[in-house]
């Protein structure tokens, strides 16, 4: 009796082919910036009036999660997860957050 043979894989699209990648350094320490100073001065996501600024907040944690998933070298097949993960999407979320804090 031998083993049924598994049917041949279909081919990966252009689209499919999945990329290598590796750490990325500046989106990591960013995130790992963001998740420190957030948990040793909570005030950080706070207005002036001491209550939680949620536009500040949902910057800061979108730049975070972004630096998080791109800076461990994942990069989502997806076209706008890969967009809302990536190193650009993290600095795009630091710079959104300082314009709510400082512009705004």
């Amino acid at each position: 009796m031998t083993p049924a043979s598994a049917p041949p894989a279909a081919p990966l699209s252009a689209a499919a082919v999945p990329t290598t990648s590796r750490v990325h350094l500046p989106s990591l320490l960013a995130a790992l910036a963001i998740m420190l100073v957030g948990s040793v001065y909570p005030l950080l996501f706070a207005d002036a009036a001491g209550k939680a600024d949620h536009g500040l907040a949902m910057a800061l944690f979108w730049a975070m999660s972004a630096g998080l998933v791109r800076g461990v070298g994942f990069v989502p097949r997806f076209g706008v997860w890969r967009w809302l993960f990536s190193g650009w999407a993290c600095a795009a979320g630091l710079l959104l957050a300082a314009w709510l804090r400082w512009g705004a």
